[in-house]
């Protein structure tokens, strides 16, 4: 059944009353190749993917199926989806870290001072690996002094000093990334309470505001109620 735009309501109303009460409940409308609107018991294949409207047996709307999206409306859409994903993500850690902040810490002096208790603790320990780094290449140099002047008198070194100096030398090299682990990490850990500080202040810029703009409000309340001729 197709009709055209001047006899839709006509013929929908014809269709009301003749078919049955289960088919009445189920009519589509639809736009076909030809820009004409047409009311049917079911939309052709072709067309489903044009979006139409689901109609009850009072001749309204009850239900709006959308046009399939092009390729590009789909990139488009799903570019837009992935920005308010991002959105909503950061929105949410950005409030996360407010309440930590607040819940950790009442003044800036409260993270500055736990910035310093936990650089303090990585710089004795990178201070008590540089003090091994130096303890363990003085025990080098004394086997290395031990294998020269071995050399110089025609002897031969022996091989228990020889792995021993390979030993330590192994050892100094995992000192050495252990100090350089912890040289980074007295990096990382100054620079996420700089981030923690920054971001405290710009709480801290918020609340003074709001607080202004209530004492303004308050003061212009209360000038108004003093007002007699108001």
């Amino acid at each position: 059944m197709k009709i055209n735009a001047h006899a839709s309501f006509a013929l929908f109303t014809v269709a009301l009353l003749l078919a049955p009460a289960s088919l009445a409940a189920s009519l589509y409308r639809y736009t076909n190749e030809e820009g004409v609107t047409v009311v049917d018991y079911q939309v052709p294949a072709a067309y489903v993917g044009k979006g139409y409207e689901i109609l009850n047996k009072d001749g309204m709307v009850v239900e709006v199926v959308p046009r399939e999206l092009t390729g590009e409306e789909k990139k488009v859409r799903n570019a837009q989806q992935e920005l308010e994903f991002e959105a909503r993500a950061e929105e949410r850690r950005l409030r996360e870290w407010d309440e930590s902040l607040l819940l950790r810490y009442s003044t800036l002096e409260d993270i500055e001072a736990a910035r310093e208790r936990a650089l303090r603790d990585l710089r004795i320990r990178l201070s008590i690996l540089k003090g091994n780094k130096r303890s363990l290449k003085q025990q080098v140099e004394s086997y290395q002094a031990q294998a020269a002047d071995l050399e110089r008198s025609g002897r031969e070194v022996d091989v228990a000093r020889i792995s021993a100096i390979e030993d330590i030398q192994a050892e100094i090299a995992t000192t050495e990334r252990s100090i350089n682990d912890r040289a980074e990490e007295i990096e990382l850990v100054s620079a996420a309470y700089q981030k923690d500080i920054d971001r405290f202040k710009q709480l801290l810029e918020v609340v003074a505001l709001r607080q202004s703009l209530l004492a303004r409000q308050r003061a212009e309340r209360e000038k108004e109620e003093a007002d007699p001729r108001r």
